[in-house]
Order: C-alpha cells, then structure tokens, then sequence
C-alpha cells in the first residue's frame, strides 16, 4: 500500500534527523552549534514531522482503521498513537524555545539536554511500534476489508523547506545513536503497551482469529 510504504519511508529520515538532532544538542551545549539551527530542527519536527507526516497518519491511516477495519478510536492502537503524537507535540513545544539559544548556566544545559532525550526516546520508540505493528496488521486488515490504496496529499510550502532543511543538518550534525535506549521490534517496546493498549493479540485479533487460534 502506497501511503503505507512511504509513511515508512519518512520515519527513516525522522528517525535520522533524531539522531542528528541530538548531536546538535550537545555541540549547543558545548557553545559549537548555530543557534540557527536550532530553529530549523524544530521546524522540520514541528512542520516535517508533526503537521505532514503525523497528520497523515491521524485523518487519513487512523481513520481508515476505526472505519473500515472497525478498530476502537476510544482505546488500543489508534487510541494510544494519536495520544503520543499529542505527548510529543508538547514535549517539542517545552523544547524549541531551549534550542534557539545557547544555554547561560547549568540548569539550562540540563533542563535542555533532558528535553532533548525524553522527546527523542519517546519518538523512536514510538517509530519502533508503527513500522513493526502498526504498519504490518493495518495492511493485512484494511486488505481485508477490500481497502487496497489510502489517499495522500502533497506537502505545503512551509513542509517541503522543512523536509528539504533536513539533508543539511544531517551534513553538519552526524547521526548518533542513543546507548541508553533499548530499540527493537513488538507490542512489548510501545510506551503504551499494557497501559492504553493491550497489544496485537487483544486489540487486533477478531472472534475469527480467536477461534482459530484455540482450533489449531
């Protein structure tokens, strides 16, 4: 499916530009960074990232889900998704004002640098569970339910000069990846998982599946 292929596709540009993101935070704290780009990080998460790329994913993915292959809107996946995008929307909205600055004392170098982690564990764990579940079982279940292309919609202006800010900042700030964050595939990896969402089995499975998993 075609909006599904390239939703996944822009997570592999997001999921870079984290990692640039974070090179770039610390090379701030250092005093090594513009200031500058700052502001186009933010840019590319807020327009890229949030207004393009999430958007998508809400009114056209998620709809499709709750009213074609009859997910819950109320809870499990879609519920649970569309509450981390609004998580990290107000975790970026703390965090751009800290990175169009260079931090004065500790406490911004700390508050700054703790901002910076939870916003970029919160995405890539959450890119973790849309391209090992979410993305899988919508295909297989909107297939089903005779659903073989999802509409798509051009970028606006403002997102296309974020989307295309983006290979610059990955020249100047390398990618890194973050030691401390456990990275990997299934329901288990989801910040959501056993707390707004029961997993594939609870949350996807139907009578049917049920019935033949017992049967085999």
């Amino acid at each position: 499916m075609k909006l599904i292929d390239t939703l996944e596709d822009e997570h592999a540009l997001i999921d870079q530009v984290l990692g640039s993101f974070r090179t770039y935070v610390e090379r701030l704290v250092d005093g090594t960074a513009d200031p500058d780009d700052g502001r186009r990080f933010a840019a590319f998460f807020i327009e890229f990232a949030g207004r393009f790329h999430h958007d998508r994913e809400e009114r056209v993915l998620f709809d499709a889900l709750v009213t074609d292959a009859e997910l819950p809107r109320d809870r499990g996946p879609v519920y649970a998704l569309v509450h981390q995008h609004a998580e990290m929307e107000a975790l970026l909205r703390e965090t751009t004002p800290l990175l169009e600055q260079r931090p004065q004392s500790e406490d911004d170098r700390v508050r700054l640098r703790t901002r910076a982690t939870r916003y970029s564990h919160a995405l890539w764990r959450h890119i973790d569970a849309e391209n090992s579940v979410l993305y899988p079982e919508s295909e297989e279940r909107l297939r089903r339910s005779g659903i073989r292309e999802l509409p798509d919609r051009p970028m606006t202006e403002a997102e296309a000069v974020a989307r295309e800010g983006a290979a610059a900042l990955l020249l100047r700030y390398p990618p890194v990846e973050d030691d401390a964050l456990t990275r990997g595939d299934g329901c288990f990896m989801c910040p959501a998982y056993g707390e707004s969402c029961g997993g594939l089995e609870a949350e996807w499975w139907t009578d049917l599946e049920w019935d033949e998993f017992h049967y085999r």
